[in-house]
């Protein structure tokens, strides 16, 4: 993807010495990263070094222990009620998964955010649900389908336009081509580049998926014991001079990196 950073006073989100931990197990052990206005960042890592964890606080799913979280130069650490909802209807998710709805039809889970978040009247967030469906390559036909009634891919796509249904200021990707073939998962790359770049959005995502992070990234950071231990463009990932980047994006079994036990 190609960017040009925006001018900025601040970046669009800042995470200082950010700390997490569950009982014993330290997951987050002072973690930075910066995410430039208009940038598509993702996050690298194996399992259980921490990612879903960070990107779950900065939902404010989870509480850090310490650090802070700034959103466009706010603090949203600690905030709740009125505030915190404010500054969620910048975001904009897609879950590993899709994790939509069974019970609803597609159109209702795509429209769900502006019917229940922004109080939308129902025809016109059925419109603007079979606007975005049509964004990513479905047909109107899809909308009256349950999910069960379809693939992984178009799952996925559906779990895609209900991400980019509110026209989010900042979209959240967890491990968004999990569980497809690669040519599947080569066309979901395609339409998240598509999406955000229409919106003009801010990118963050976590994936092991190295062909996918090559296609959607601008810039990478590799979290390993907790920290960012290295961010670099994405054209520089081959050559990062960092053993435990090295290793993690060839797949080598040999190197720094000792496997854990899977966590958050």
């Amino acid at each position: 993807m190609n960017f040009e950073a925006k001018t900025r006073g601040w970046p669009k989100i800042e995470i200082r010495n950010l700390h997490k931990s569950f009982g014993p197990k330290k997951v987050l052990d002072g973690v930075d990263l910066d995410v430039a206005a208009g940038e598509s960042v993702v996050v690298i890592g194996g399992s259980g070094t921490g990612k879903s964890v960070m990107l779950k606080c900065i939902l404010g799913l989870l509480q850090p222990d310490r650090g802070s979280i700034k959103v466009d130069g706010e603090e949203v650490v600690g905030m709740n009620g009125s505030e915190r909802r404010r500054v969620m209807r910048k975001f904009g998710m897609l879950f590993q998964g899709a994790a939509l709805f069974d019970s609803l039809p597609v159109w209702m889970n795509v429209a769900f955010g502006l019917i229940e978040g922004r109080h939308m009247p129902r025809d016109e967030a059925k419109a603007i649900a079979l606007g975005k469906l049509a964004a990513v390559g479905l047909g109107a036909e899809v909308a009256e389908l349950y999910p069960v009634e379809l693939s992984g891919g178009m799952q996925k796509r559906v779990a895609l336009a209900r991400a980019i249904a509110t026209e989010p200021e900042i979209i959240f990707f967890d491990e968004p081509t999990t569980g497809l073939d690669p040519i599947m998962s080569d066309v979901i790359n395609e339409l998240i580049i598509k999406c955000v770049q229409d919106l003009g959005a801010t990118a963050l995502s976590i994936s092991h998926d190295m062909a996918s992070v090559r296609r959607i990234a601008h810039r990478v950071a590799m979290i390993y014991n907790g920290r960012i231990i290295w961010t670099g463009a994405v054209d520089a990932i081959d050559h990062s001079g960092n053993p435990y980047v090295d290793q993690f994006i060839h797949g080598r079994a040999e190197g720094p990196i000792q496997m854990a036990a899977a966590y958050p």
